[in-house]
């Protein structure tokens, strides 16, 4: 009898479902579509920004040298030649010796070179007593001071957010090219599931993964359709998958049926069809599988999670979520990391990485574990702001140990 294989390291099995999924294409899209979407093309300026001289204050357009005598003892008195609003298109010259009423934003008319603020003069619509003497290019606005045209405003690879859209309809743009979001399809399986809201039997739960895991996919920003199969028949298993599959996925992730047990649907279905199933030396989630299903002429990347709940939570964070991501371009795949102190005392199994669900304290530094390290605890797990991981290698942990945290409440 040949010996056991070891454990995948939980290193090795990103490694093996990172390489599942290719990066996905692009399309355009309308920019009310395009929050938290990973631009795929650089965004260029049609037009510079401002696109012409315009004021920064209410006020009064004047020639800095017809004003340069006044103070607030000795106000110069201008005649108002014009009134200028935001949105006038056409502004006549500024003869010397006269002054334009203008608003924030109108165009400067020509011949003007500074801006005079309302507050330093009497207002006047006629005639303005002006009591400063502004230097030439006081609160004017000149033409490509943000932006000139021709240059890139937004680079490949930026998510955006509202900045990126504000300053890419700022320049004309009103669709851009982004990285498509993977389409995954969320299976869970079990025949002890019954749908939230439907009335339970003895010996059945109600089904919480699919909704937890595609909720998560459309965090990590890609979407997501939910199935639940319930019959534990293999031949049936693999009918509707492959339906799915050729209907449009990218990605399917299940829950459950991938342990050692009986009744493995998952298990059963998809070895020797591209599937490998191995144990990952990791607490929670050791039984994991992932490959590329081939049904026939039927493709398409899988990863299979452990049914218990935080297992399969925990699972999608370590493998699946970062792989997501990165698929999109997004320049930061994995969650945000920092170190923290750990708050209390520990004991961890030797050689399995635990991934412990907690709390960060960020006044003083300090993590500590929420609920217990069992797997069915999930709403220790809905309490948690962090995962901290206990090294393989560690056999506990001490009060004061620092601790590698994954921040899960972060929108990076």
């Amino acid at each position: 009898m040949s010996a056991a294989k070891p454990p995948r390291t939980v290193e090795e099995h990103r490694a093996v479902v990172a390489a599942l999924l290719p990066p996905t294409g692009v399309e355009v899209v309308p920019l009310a579509e395009a929050r938290g979407r990973v631009l795929a093309e650089p965004v260029t300026a049609a037009i510079s920004l401002p696109p012409f001289d315009n004021s920064a204050m209410d006020g009064y357009a004047v020639r800095a040298a017809d004003v340069a005598g006044a103070t607030a003892d000795s106000p110069v008195t201008l005649p108002v030649a014009a009134d200028i609003p935001a949105g006038r298109t056409d502004v006549p010259p500024l003869e010397p010796g006269t002054a334009a009423r203008i608003m924030t934003g109108a165009p400067v008319p020509a011949g003007a070179d500074a801006i005079v603020q309302v507050e330093l003069t009497d207002g006047g619509t006629e005639r303005v007593a002006i009591s400063a003497a502004p230097a030439a290019g006081t609160h004017v606005r000149t033409v490509g001071e943000d932006v000139f045209e021709g240059t890139a405003v937004l680079d490949a690879g930026t998510v955006l957010g509202a900045a990126q859209i504000g300053v890419a309809a700022a320049v004309g743009r009103a669709t851009l090219p982004v990285r498509r979001r993977p389409h995954v399809l969320v299976l869970s399986t079990g025949s002890e599931l019954v749908a939230p809201g439907e009335p339970l039997a003895p010996g059945q739960i109600y089904e919480s993964n699919g909704a937890m895991l595609a909720a998560a996919v459309r965090d990590a920003g890609g979407t997501a359709d939910q199935l639940r199969f319930v019959p534990d028949d293999v031949e049936q298993f693999r009918k509707v998958l492959a339906e799915r599959i050729v209907a449009g996925v990218d990605l399917v992730v299940t829950s459950g049926g991938v342990s050692a047990g009986a009744y493995e649907v998952v298990k059963d279905a998809l070895t020797g069809h591209g599937v490998e199933f191995v144990k990952v030396g990791m607490q929670p989630g050791g039984p994991q599988g992932a490959g590329v299903v081939e049904f026939g002429e039927v493709s398409c990347p899988v990863v299979t999670l452990p049914g218990n709940p935080v297992s399969s939570q925990v699972s999608f964070e370590v493998f699946v979520r970062p792989v997501l991501r990165r698929a999109m371009g997004h320049p930061y795949p994995d969650r945000p990391v920092v170190t923290a102190r750990s708050r209390e005392a520990l004991r961890s199994p030797a050689g399995r990485t635990q991934f412990r669900r907690g709390t960060l304290d960020a006044r003083d530094g300090t993590v500590g574990e929420v609920g217990s390290p069992a797997s069915h605890m999930l709403a220790a797990l809905a309490r948690a702001d962090c995962l901290f991981v206990v090294p393989a290698e560690a056999t506990g942990v001490h009060p004061g140990d620092e601790l590698e945290v994954w921040l899960l409440d972060s929108a990076l």
